[in-house]
C-alpha cells in the first residue's frame, strides 16, 4: 500500500533497536528520510548503516525533558524540518509500590512523560504552521491494563497518554494527528530483560500463541503516518495479539 507520505521526513526516538528500530524502518520503506536517536553512537550509527541513506544517525539521550527537545531540534537541523514524530523510549526500573522508593517515581516521569513533552515541544509548531504533520507515541498495553512489577511503568505511561489525548484535540484543526500505538510483548531485548530467553507467549496470556513480531508493528506505525490515517487521531490502538480482555 502506498501509504502517501514519500518525501516526508520523521524524527524517530530511541531507534537504535527494538520497536524503535522497526518503526524508523517501515518509514523508510514507505519513503520517507529519517532521522534516528541512541546513546551508543555505535549502535545508532549501525542502525542507520542498516536502514541506508535515509536515514541520519544521532546521538542523543531522551530520558529527560530537555534530552527530548535536542533530539528534535537536532533532527529539524539535519533535515530541514520534522513532519513525523515517533516518541519512544525504554521503560523505568521494575518493582512494585512496596519496592520502589518513592524519589524514583520522579525519575521515571522525566523519562517517560517529560521526554515526550520534550519532544512535541519542538516539532508540533512546525507541524501547525506547515498544516501537516503526525506524532505517534509508542507507550504500552499497560496504559489500559497496569502490568504486575512495573508500577513506574504504568504510572508515567498513562500520564503520557492523558498529555497527547488532550494534545490532539487542540492540534487535529491544524492538519496535525496525535495518536498512542500500546505494544504488548514483543520479541525485544525489552522483554528478554522481563521475562528472560525462554519467553513463552502461552504463560504470558497471549491468545494468538505468539510474541509480536517488531517488523509487524513498525508497520503499524507507518500506516498511522500515512494519509489514509488522517482521520484518525486521539486514538489509542493497542498492538497485543489480544492479550488486553476489556471491552474498551
Amino acid at each position: 500500500m502506498d501509504l502517501g507520505i514519500t518525501g516526508r521526513t520523521a524524527a524517530v526516538a530511541a531507534a537504535s533497536a527494538g520497536l524503535g528500530l522497526a518503526s524508523a524502518r517501515a518509514l523508510v520503506e514507505a519513503g520517507v528520510t529519517v532521522a534516528i536517536c541512541g546513546r551508543d553512537e555505535d549502535r545508532i550509527t549501525a542502525a542507520a548503516r542498516l536502514l541506508g541513506e535515509r536515514a541520519i544517525a544521532l546521538v542523543c539521550d531522551v530520558d529527560t525533558q530537555s534530552g527530548g527537545r535536542v533530539f528534535v531540534e537536532q533532527a529539524i537541523d539535519r533535515l530541514g524540518h520534522v513532519d513525523i514524530l515517533v516518541t519512544n523510549g525504554g521503560g523505568p526500573p521494575a518493582g512494585t509500590f512496596a519496592s520502589t522508593p518513592s524519589v524514583e517515581y520522579a525519575k521515571a516521569l522525566e523519562k517517560n512523560l517529560l521526554s515526550v513533552v520534550g519532544m512535541c515541544g519542538a516539532a508540533l509548531p512546525g507541524m501547525q504552521e506547515r498544516g501537516w504533520g503526525r506524532v505517534i507515541a509508542i507507550t504500552s498495553s499497560a496504559v489500559r491494563q497496569p502490568i504486575p512489577n512495573l508500577i513506574l511503568s504504568n504510572t508515567a505511561r498513562a500520564g503520557i497518554t492523558g498529555f497527547l489525548k488532550t494534545v490532539a484535540r487542540e492540534v487535529a484543526h491544524r492538519g496535525v494527528t496525535v495518536n498512542t500505538v500500546q505494544p504488548g510483548i514483543h520479541a525485544t531485548d525489552r522483554i528478554l530483560q522481563l521475562y528472560g530467553a525462554n519467553a513463552d507467549p502461552s504463560t504470558l496470556g497471549i491468545p494468538t500463541g505468539t510474541l509480536g513480531d517488531p517488523a509487524d508493528f513498525g508497520h503499524v506505525v507507518a500506516f498511522l503516518c500515512g494519509e489514509q490515517a488522517k482521520f484518525v487521531t486521539g486514538a489509542n490502538l493497542q498492538v497485543d495479539g489480544g492479550a488486553y480482555a476489556g471491552l474498551i
